[in-house]
């Protein structure tokens, strides 16, 4: 009989316990999704008696979670293409062009936004939005996100960028492109798999946000679903079934991102 040795066992353990813990509660409110409100208090770890699809009706139409599923979709996703797009052009510009000491000091100041908490910049915003006349629309959302998200974009995609050398630039270049031209025919094809994570990683924070949301947004057609989350007490009078439904309708975009995305994911880690 062969002898694994505990270097080896440890860690393999370690992991099928983190990805045990890990998926518990999803595989709870799954479960729990399909079950009657008697059924999860009075036996919240045993499977249902049968399958109740009513749940995820109850909570796509009673509590108008398509409504607020269409809203977080859109912001989010314009959101994170937005600052994809802008922090891929700063990147590249801080990279590439020359601006003396003035790249250092924009790269010091964009560091010194990632330190501040965000916090702390809720009342200036809100002051600026409602100056604005942004308060309580999409935009009320989307150039906060934007805004904060720029930041450690730039920061991200700046590595990529680093790692391109110049000759293919310089090809570009004698091809007769112009510097947008080398960035979208030349840089962002070659950046595109290390680009998917970064995409992934701003959507899914503009996705999950909720204190910006909930204080810029208090007009019940513009909620976003993680706000929603709290009003459900009075719109589904605690009935648990439907909100883990809910739940479970918020991790919809997520699981798609990713199987349609997985393979430039693991590509750009292999990177």
């Amino acid at each position: 009989m062969k002898r694994f040795p505990l270097r080896r066992v440890l860690p393999h353990t370690v992991i099928v316990i983190y990805i045990g813990l890990s998926l518990f509660p999803l595989i709870w409110v799954l479960n729990s999704s399909f079950k009657t409100n008697k059924e999860i208090i009075a036996s919240p770890w045993s499977f249902p008696e049968q399958l109740l699809l009513s749940n995820y009706w109850n909570a796509w139409t009673g509590a108008h979670v398509s409504q607020y599923f269409m809203n977080s979709l859109l912001i989010s996703l314009v959101s994170a293409f937005a600052t994809l797009c802008l922090g891929t052009a700063t990147s590249y510009a801080l990279t590439r062009m020359k601006f003396f000491r003035s790249s250092q000091r924009i790269k010091q100041l964009l560091m010194l936004a990632l330190l501040v908490p965000v916090g702390s910049l809720l009342v200036p915003m809100y002051l600026l939005l409602r100056d604005l006349h942004l308060y309580n629309t999409p935009l009320a959302l989307i150039m906060p996100y934007i805004t904060m998200g720029l930041p450690l974009t730039v920061f991200m995609v700046n590595a990529f960028l680093k790692l391109i050398p110049n000759e293919l630039e310089e090809a570009g270049i004698m091809d007769g492109l112009s510097i947008y031209g080398l960035l979208v025919r030349v840089i962002v094809p070659i950046t595109l798999p290390p680009l998917v994570p970064v995409f992934m990683l701003d959507f899914l924070s503009n996705w999950n946000e909720f204190m910006m949301a909930n204080l810029f947004l208090t007009k019940e057609k513009f909620r976003t679903l993680p706000v929603s989350m709290v009003a459900f007490y009075d719109q589904l009078n605690m009935n648990y079934g439907s909100l883990c439904a809910a739940i479970m309708f918020s991790l919809i975009p997520v699981v798609l991102l990713y199987a349609i995305l997985h393979k430039r994911i693991i590509a750009s880690v292999k990177a």
